[in-house]
């Protein structure tokens, strides 16, 4: 179905969807789209997947330079950065690969990046129920780039802050001084 719809799209444009260049895009294109919206498929449950752990820690854990790659859904154009993450346990705390991997499932939908980045915070707090969740997403929106104001070195800085994160300048401050030390934003 969507092959069909890309052809038609495609024949809207100007273009030959039959010729040598073309011929194969509509395929490669449903298949990327899946790609890109595999996000619907999964759910946290088989995210996380029983990888909640009891552990007596209760200092900040940061995984940070999360590779994150979206469409925005007003335009189906992808924007792309880094998604930085913390919580402070209270009880609980997660495998650390899943933390990637909740970014990724939730990425792989058709987003807006204020979205993106409060339903990692906010999934990580009913999860975990820790003392605090912070995320952060920067990222290039091809949108900006490509049409429309066509800015080629603005990028979009969203933030999620929950419990101490919200409550505590101090703690806001030192996630926000860990994840920019010795870094940028490098794509």
């Amino acid at each position: 179905m969507i092959e069909k719809l890309v052809e038609q799209l495609l024949a809207e444009l100007g273009e030959d969807a039959r010729r040598e260049g073309l011929a194969k895009t509509p395929e490669r294109v449903a298949k990327a789209l899946r790609y890109l919206t595999s996000g619907y498929e999964r759910d946290v449950k088989d995210v996380l997947n029983d990888a909640l752990f009891v552990e007596d820690y209760d200092e900040m854990v940061i995984v940070k330079d999360i590779d994150v790659a979206s469409l925005c859904e007003h335009h189906l154009l992808p924007f792309i950065g880094k998604c930085h993450v913390a919580y402070m346990p209270k009880h609980k705390i997660v495998g650390l690969s899943k933390i990637p991997r909740l970014v990724e499932m939730f990425s792989r939908r058709l987003q807006v990046q204020e979205r993106l980045t409060t339903q990692i915070a906010n999934t990580l707090n009913e999860a975990l129920e820790p003392r605090g969740v912070a995320v952060v997403v920067e990222a290039i929106h091809l949108c900006m780039l490509m049409r429309g104001v066509e800015k080629q070195n603005s990028k979009a800085i969203t933030s999620a802050m929950l419990g101490a994160f919200r409550d505590r300048p101090e703690t806001r401050a030192e996630f926000m001084g860990l994840i920019t030390t010795g870094r940028g934003l490098q794509l």
